[in-house]
């Protein structure tokens, strides 16, 4: 959890065009973004592939928690579209015309919305609607899950609704601090006894390690979280590392 009252935030992505190479994934970095402006963070992400079985398994196993969760594609009318089926299946519910979404996709399209467009209007029982700002063919969520297109233009300004409309007692609540060092000419496992003693101490804050693999062998070493303990923390690394006989230099926080 990101705190006690801010539900994990996940995403899913789906479609074998995804994993094939067809396409590439465009949601994960603009989900991030659009999270971090509002002072969210995303908590896990997870790559679909058009398998209703897996589907259904992945859509049970996040609708039993309390995460918030977007999921970008597969809600089109086509044979290798089976969000709307597979997420009814996971919740237990049939699948059922919306009147609103019919409403919405008449709107546009007029007689043209039948017999076809009209497909994209069938969603689980009790749905509720997701509108689309740029063609009205909306989408829908259930349980804190909200399921949008997989095309960028339509599904980005979707989260940033959903999030706008509905969670905003949510945004800002925390700062997220981040300090690290540059350490040079050390590997990780150099380092490994100072990381774990680290974590065993400030177990409020997250240590992160990135190698570097450049000319000169570097690693770039910090903690974050949302308290004042990272001063003292990357204070107490600073020294330690001296004394291992590294040379470091800070950070742009």
């Amino acid at each position: 959890m990101m705190t006690k009252d801010i539900p994990n935030i996940g995403i899913y992505v789906i479609g074998d065009e995804i994993l094939s190479g067809k396409r590439q994934d465009a949601h994960l970095s603009k989900a991030i973004e659009i999270l971090k402006a509002r002072g969210l963070q995303l908590s896990w992400a997870e790559y679909l592939g058009d398998d209703p079985a897996r589907l259904v398994a992945s859509f049970k196993r996040s609708l039993a928690t309390n995460d918030l969760v977007f999921s970008f594609g597969g809600i089109g009318a086509t044979p290798d579209d089976f969000t709307r089926q597979t997420s009814a299946e996971a919740l237990n519910v049939p699948i059922e015309r919306h009147a609103g979404a019919v409403a919405e996709i008449e709107a546009q399209f007029g007689e043209a919305a039948y017999p076809k467009r009209v497909l994209m209007a069938d969603f689980p029982k009790g749905a509720e609607l997701i509108p689309n700002p740029v063609n009205r063919i909306a989408g829908f969520s259930v349980k804190q899950h909200y399921f949008m297109p997989g095309f960028p233009q339509m599904s980005h300004p979707m989260m940033e609704w959903v999030l706008d409309t509905h969670y905003q007692h949510f945004f800002h609540q925390v700062v997220i601090h981040e300090s690290s060092i540059l350490v040079m000419d050390a590997g990780e496992s150099n380092l490994l006894d100072l990381m774990n003693e680290m974590t065993s101490k400030y177990h409020t804050l997250r240590l992160f390690s990135l190698p570097r693999l450049d000319e000169r062998r570097t690693i770039e070493l910090g903690m974050k979280g949302n308290n004042e303990s990272i001063t003292q923390a990357m204070a107490e690394i600073k020294a330690k590392i001296t004394v291992l006989g590294y040379t470091w230099s800070d950070l742009p926080k």
